[in-house]
C-alpha cells in the first residue's frame, strides 16, 4: 500500500481556507433597519464630523494650551498672515485626533513592528491619539525638570530651542521618540493651516487668501477667456457660500 504523507493536501487547504473565511463573514457580518431618512449622503465616505458640545474634543484644557503654544511657534504671525494658533490649527489636530486618523481607523496596526528605513517612513505603532498624549506629558516633564515651567510658559526663544532639538532628537522624551513626536506635530500644523476651513483649522481661509487659492469653486466659465490677469477670487470653503443658500 501506497503512504501518502500526513499533512494538508492543496484541496483539503483550499476547503479550509474558503469555509473559514466564510464563517468569519459571517460572524462579522451585522444587519441594521434604517427608518426615515438615510443620516448620510451619497459619496460621503469620509465627512467631517459633527460634535455635540463646543471646546475641545480630545485635548484636555492643559494639552490644548501647549498645542497652541507650539503651533503658534512653528508658524508665528508675520505681514503675511495670523500665527497658527490663530488659523485654528490647534482645533483642526483636536478634531482630527477624534476622528479615524486618530487611532488610524485605516491602517493595519496589528504588528510586528520593526524598524524600518528612512524609504519605509514612521514604523511606529503609536497612533496619533496615543503620540499627542504621551509626547505632551514628556515634553512637559522635560520643561518642567529643565527650565521648572510648561513649554507654554517659556519665552519665544527658549520655545525655538526646545522645537530644534525636538526636531534633531537631541532631547529624550519618556515614551516616544522625541523626532516622531515633532514630525507628528508638525505635519497636522501644516495640514490645519492649509485644509479646508470645515476642518477646524485655516479660520477665515487665511492661507488661501495669502496664496491666492480660490478654494472650493466649481464654476470658472466666467474666467476661462481671462488670461494673465489677477483675479482676486473670493476663496469658498467646502461648505459653501450663503450665496449658494439664499432663496429668490
Amino acid at each position: 500500500m501506497t503512504e501518502h504523507p500526513k499533512g494538508f493536501t492543496r484541496r483539503q487547504l483550499l476547503k479550509s481556507s474558503a469555509a473559514s473565511l466564510a464563517v468569519g463573514a459571517a460572524a462579522s457580518a451585522q444587519a441594521a433597519t434604517v427608518i426615515g431618512t438615510p443620516k448620510w449622503l451619497p459619496f460621503d465616505h469620509n465627512g467631517p464630523l459633527h460634535y455635540d458640545s463646543p471646546g475641545w474634543q480630545f485635548f484636555t484644557a492643559e494639552e490644548a494650551t501647549e498645542v497652541e503654544a507650539i503651533v503658534e511657534q512653528l508658524i508665528p504671525a508675520d505681514e503675511l498672515s495670523v500665527s497658527g494658533k490663530d488659523a485654528g490649527c490647534a482645533v483642526f489636530i483636536d478634531r482630527q485626533l477624534v476622528s479615524d486618523y486618530g487611532d488610524f481607523g485605516r491602517l493595519y496596526m496589528q504588528g510586528p513592528f520593526t524598524p524600518g528605513t528612512p524609504a519605509q517612513a514612521d514604523q511606529s505603532p503609536l497612533v496619533p491619539r496615543e503620540r499627542y498624549r504621551i509626547g505632551l506629558a514628556a515634553l512637559g516633564k522635560y520643561c518642567q525638570g529643565k527650565f521648572q515651567k510648561n513649554f507654554s510658559a517659556l519665552p519665544g526663544e527658549q520655545r525655538d530651542q526646545v522645537l530644534t532639538d525636538l526636531e534633531k532628537g537631541a532631547i529624550t522624551l519618556e515614551g516616544i521618540d522625541a523626532r516622531l513626536f515633532f514630525q507628528q506635530v508638525l505635519d497636522n500644523t501644516m495640514e490645519g493651516f492649509f485644509a479646508d476651513p470645515i476642518y477646524g483649522g485655516n479660520r477665515d481661509m487665511v492661507s488661501w487668501k495669502m496664496l491666492g487659492f480660490p478654494g472650493a469653486r466649481y464654476d470658472y466659465r466666467d474666467y476661462i477667456a481671462l488670461h494673465n490677469q489677477k483675479l482676486d477670487l473670493v476663496p469658498l470653503s467646502i461648505i459653501g457660500s450663503s450665496a449658494w443658500t439664499k432663496k429668490g
